[in-house]
């Protein structure tokens, strides 16, 4: 039998990114907790078989195998702490709390309870994030020394309708809760430990914080630039991976985002399709293709399938309380 989850959001992050990926990973979407009119009628549409409620506690009485938290920041903590006491695992969409304090609050709650928690750091399966773990490993750029990894985007005007850019820090707004923790945790992955040197946290805007820079210096001696803006006209690319013996440059975002916006849908825990971001090596005016990788989000949703079966997660409560640690001090001692 199919493993049953239970999401609570279906906005953009429950019914795009989450949804899709458990279908594709072999999970039944037992129930689904929104009070939104036009979301019900679009969970209805998508999954008529699950069970659509309004409270917490209606969806934690349904028998499920799996929660997935896929609501406003805000709602995190409490969500997932409510799932832990019930005896159900729980995936928390990132960032896992909206502070420090609040994401060891729910570890402290799985480890008391012995009910797993995990965050849904899937920028790890990018195409960008499998490729640089595959040149890393070939030792192609040589010593790697630095890496410039980027969420540039270009919103001049903010939008009406979103919580995110309109929402206090405190609330769980801006892109140091909503971007960085993708930066931070591939950063991390990739590299190992680091301390946050620097940060830069401000509002272009007016509202939350939409324009911010951290630069983190790793225990393996890579300098890391993470930026996350929504009001760069000329964003640069992607990723540029810097060692002594050349630069990798990846310009564009990885291609599965747009897939899940356009309705598209893994099978079997694939894609049916080239998931690669392009890639090239530059050594000064010399420039090769590097054949990447394809990207793949499902795998996310297979090794928490395992998971529930004796596996390890996916993302570990230590990976989680690292990106936490780097999020609190960017804001602490941001110079804007």
């Amino acid at each position: 039998m199919s493993p049953r989850v239970g999401i609570a959001g279906f906005g953009l992050a429950g019914r795009y990114f989450h949804a899709p990926l458990l279908i594709g990973a072999g999970f039944e979407i037992a129930a689904i907790l929104t009070k939104n009119p036009e979301r019900i009628k679009n969970a209805a549409i998508d999954f008529p078989a699950a069970k659509i409620v309004a409270s917490i506690d209606q969806l934690l009485s349904d028998n499920l195998d799996l929660f997935v938290v896929a609501s406003t920041n805000d709602s995190h903590a409490a969500l997932a702490i409510a799932a832990l006491n019930a005896g159900v695992p729980v995936v928390v969409d990132k960032p896992m709390g909206r502070t420090l304090k609040e994401t060891q609050e729910i570890i402290d709650v799985s480890k008391q309870t012995k009910v797993a928690v995990t965050t849904y750091f899937n920028r790890k399966w990018d195409s960008d994030s499998l490729t640089i773990k595959q040149i890393i490993s070939e030792g192609v750029l040589g010593n790697i020394f630095r890496l410039d990894s980027r969420f540039e985007r270009f919103n001049p005007k903010l939008k009406e309708d979103s919580w995110r850019e309109k929402q206090s820090a405190a609330q769980g707004g801006g892109n140091l809760l909503d971007l960085q923790p993708h930066l931070v945790s591939t950063a991390l992955d990739w590299f190992g430990p680091a301390k946050l040197v620097t940060s830069s946290v401000r509002s272009i805007r007016g509202a939350a914080d939409d324009d911010i820079t951290l630069v983190l210096k790793h225990d393996s001696g890579v300098d890391s630039y993470l930026s996350a803006s929504a009001i760069i006209g000329g964003g640069g690319p992607r990723i540029r991976l810097s060692g002594d013996n050349g630069t990798l440059l990846i310009q564009d975002l990885d291609p599965q985002e747009m897939l899940l916006k356009s309705g598209a849908k893994p099978v079997d825990g694939k894609w049916g399709q080239s998931t690669k971001s392009k890639a090239f090596i530059h050594r000064g005016d010399e420039i090769t293709e590097y054949g990447g990788v394809d990207g793949n989000y499902t795998e996310f949703y297979t090794q928490v399938r395992l998971a529930l079966q004796g596996g390890k997660w996916p993302v570990s409560t230590d990976e989680a309380l690292a990106v936490a640690t780097i999020i609190d001090q960017a804001r602490e001692v941001s110079f804007r």
